[in-house]
């Protein structure tokens, strides 16, 4: 689910500052602490063969963030895909993966013990 900033409904609008809020953005129940990451892409960077032998083949972590510049193709289990662009908040539900269209800078926020092990596995894969 991606949502550009002028879509967030505006919950206050008050001389110097504006709050926007989209409720309802994904449900992190059952998750523990969650790690804020920073994330430099480069165009053309597929994350697919490296999640190979996760279940799936997929990242299982959820994500929430912010596309600071740049796009994101985000194909989920079902074969749908979604691209996030420059401006755009975003969540993405376990069993994603992800391409980089355009050079991007992203920040993230996700569970630290599942995405963790989904970053293991990738540098595992890198390296091995």
């Amino acid at each position: 689910m991606r949502i550009a900033k002028q879509d967030v409904p505006v919950r206050i609008d008050a001389p110097g500052a504006v709050a926007r809020q989209k409720t309802n953005f994904g449900d992190a129940t059952g998750y523990g602490m969650i790690s804020g990451e920073y994330f430099s892409l480069g165009a053309g960077t597929d994350i697919s063969p490296l999640l190979q032998g996760l279940e799936g083949d997929l990242c299982q972590s959820p994500h929430w963030g912010y596309v600071l510049q740049g796009e994101l193709i985000v194909t989920y289990a079902d074969g749908t895909h979604e691209v996030t662009n420059s401006g755009d908040l975003f969540y993405w539900p376990p069993g994603h993966t992800v391409k980089v269209g355009a050079d991007a800078e992203v920040i993230l926020f996700s569970p630290q013990h599942e995405h963790s092990k989904v970053i293991d596995h990738m540098l595992e894969k890198m390296t091995g």
